[in-house]
């Protein structure tokens, strides 16, 4: 009995160390699946960060792609405005004034105002004869200015400066013929007058005079013209 008690606990014993073998073999099987598995998952982690790393570099490729043309769209906007600018500018240059002159308003363009302020201002400085030039080119160019009546009367007073008393007479009644009522006109008639004194020519000069207190008897010049007959009387 003492010899089959010793078989049986030798063969628990077999079966304990088989059992516990067993054991082993299934942690080690565990074990090694539960490598594939984080090996598996490690892969498809690395290639999750690979992925994400990407996306960082294109997403950094696009913001400088997007920084390169916000740049680019900020220098052609500035560009056209400065463009705009310029235009503008060239523009306002081109466009006509509103100018009044002895009482008339009319538009220009600012290139005849330029052109007529300059010969006035040659009359100013005591340059005759530049400002007759002037003046009588001024007058060719724009033959429908505004100023016309004004260039007149001021290519007359340079002419008379310049003792070109008939072509000044000429232009004073020019100016007359085309309107009687000007700004102008009694002075310009007084100017007649003083240039047929200079040619010695009395008697149209008070011809004149006698005009001038007709049509314009409130005018500056019809006070002066009356002065003058009686002194010539």
């Amino acid at each position: 009995m003492h010899a089959n008690a010793g078989l049986f606990e030798d063969e628990d014993a077999r079966n304990a160390i088989l059992d516990l073998r067993k054991k082993l073999e299934d942690v080690k099987a565990y074990d090694i699946r539960n490598d594939g598995e984080i090996e598996k998952i490690k892969r498809n982690m690395l290639d999750q960060s690979n992925a994400l790393e990407g996306l960082r570099s294109e997403i950094a490729n696009l913001r400088g792609e997007k920084d390169a043309l916000a740049k680019e769209l900020s220098d052609t906007q500035k560009k056209l405005k400065d463009v705009t600018r310029v235009f503008d500018s060239r523009l306002v240059k081109l466009e006509p004034l509103v100018v009044n002159v002895d009482g008339r308003e009319f538009t220009a363009e600012q290139a005849e105002k330029k052109d007529f302020e300059v010969a006035l201002e040659l009359f100013k400085k005591g340059d005759f004869q530049s400002s007759s030039n002037a003046l009588s080119d001024f007058l060719r160019r724009y033959s429908q200015s505004g100023y016309k009546l004004s260039a007149l009367f001021w290519l007359g007073n340079a002419q008379y400066a310049n003792r070109e008393y008939k072509e000044a007479i000429s232009n004073f009644k020019l100016l007359l013929s085309i309107d009687s009522s000007s700004l102008r006109a009694a002075e310009a008639m007084l100017s007649i007058s003083n240039c047929q004194l200079d040619m010695k020519d009395t008697k149209a000069a008070k011809k004149t005079w006698e005009e001038i207190i007709k049509t314009y008897p409130d005018s500056e010049a019809a006070g002066a013209a009356k002065e003058r007959l009686a002194r010539f009387k």
